[in-house]
């Protein structure tokens, strides 16, 4: 046995020894869900528990309360291996989305790669950073304007799903708000007089329904009706719909999401409305790094085999997408549930706090103390992973 296999041994005991904890930390995220930037609870779990494992830890990083930045050192600061940290819930859903599980895998998965780091005296720090608001705000964007990640070498997480695949399709999105103004009125005495902005926003509706069938496969627009006036018997003076526009990619979104606003642009002049248009979220597709995404895929397959490549369908979007663009980074999906359990679902939430929730939880937070481990003992591996980010860039 080689050391580096010896290491992997030690970082799998680490792992074991600390699962009863994990379990907890899981557990208590699970049953007392925040949502974006209200995740006060689960970001003290976590930094007390870094903390007590040795970490230095700094909250409100890049102006986000709920944020945190826990880092470990060893004998030379670099490599710098960053493991993000998601902690937010989905409002009336709970963790529909796993991340009180693939918080804490990766929060596991720093503290056994600090602990080698420790007992080989190796050059390299570990960062378990706490990035909220992943659901509704997309924290990561104002960490990445904020220079958060200019100083890692490489970034990782892992996310929750039905079957564990390692090159996931993420794709990339746009969040638009329509904001529509008219004129109140008495709607059973003088409607006449009224100028109706709930027209505005019912018509937005149908020219995007006209607008499906011109635009490429995996293209998805859907939204809600945010504001649909006050009271019946009052013509709507404002009203509002909050629209999510994804493609495959940013140059396509984009051309998308123009015509989607000419969507609300021509209600508007149809209704005698007017109409205000802002894009309140933004992320781009993720592009897994291959070099990382093997290393995960070898040290993913020690706890299963049922491991899938890549999928056709995209399974949605997530601020990772824009790290990847500034940095090698993975984000694959691991199995906590029977295929077929749908992300953002009562059925889904559930499962996260099921056994088999749990042992997904730990097999994830293994594989990504195995592949840090890797790229801090071998540097060719992380040469390699920059070399095919920068030929891609």
């Amino acid at each position: 046995m080689n050391e580096l296999q010896e290491m992997k041994i030690k970082a799998e005991k680490v792992i074991e020894e600390n699962k009863g904890k994990m379990v907890d930390l899981g557990s208590e995220i699970h049953e007392n869900p925040e949502l974006s930037y209200e995740e006060y609870n689960s970001q003290q779990l976590l930094v007390e528990e870094l903390e007590s494992q040795g970490f230095s830890v700094e909250t409100g990083i890049a102006g986000l309360d709920t944020s945190f930045r826990a880092i470990y050192e060893g004998s030379k600061a670099e490599p710098i291996i960053c493991l993000m940290v998601e902690y937010d819930a989905l409002e009336d859903l709970g963790h529909a989305c796993g991340h009180n599980l693939s918080g804490v895998a990766s929060v596991g998965a720093a503290i056994a790669a600090k602990e080698i780091i420790e007992s080989y005296n190796l050059s390299g720090s570990v960062i378990a950073l706490g990035t909220p608001g992943e659901e509704l705000y997309s924290g990561k964007i104002p960490m990445l304007e904020a220079g958060v990640f200019d100083e890692v070498d490489v970034a990782m997480m892992t996310h929750m799903f039905d079957r564990t695949v390692i090159d996931p399709t993420f794709i990339a999105m746009d969040g638009l708000e329509f904001t529509f103004h008219g004129r109140s009125s008495h709607a059973g005495g003088a409607p006449e007089k009224g100028v109706n902005a709930l027209n505005g926003i019912i018509q937005t509706f149908e020219n995007i329904n006209a607008l499906r069938q011109h635009v490429k496969d995996g293209v998805r627009i859907h939204g809600i009706i945010t504001d649909g006036g006050s009271a019946i018997n009052i013509v709507p003076e404002e009203s509002a719909a909050r629209f999510f526009v994804r493609a495959d990619n940013r140059e396509y979104l984009d051309e998308v999401v123009n015509k989607v606003r000419r969507c609300g642009e021509g209600a508007a002049v149809a209704t005698g409305t007017e109409v205000e248009f802002n894009i309140f979220e933004s992320n781009d597709d993720l592009e897994n790094n291959p070099v990382l995404t093997a290393l995960f895929d070898e040290n993913i397959r020690r706890y299963t085999k049922d491991v899938t490549g890549t999928m056709e369908e995209a399974i949605g979007s997530t601020d990772v997408g824009d790290v990847s663009k500034v940095v090698p980074t993975i984000h694959p999906m691991v199995s906590i549930t029977s295929e077929g359990t749908a992300l953002h679902t009562k059925e889904f939430a559930k499962a996260t706090a099921s056994q088999e929730g749990f042992e997904g939880m730990i097999n994830a937070s293994k594989a990504l103390a195995l592949t840090a481990i890797d790229l801090i003992v071998e540097k060719n591996f992380l040469n390699r992973a920059w070399s095919v980010f920068n030929e891609r860039k």
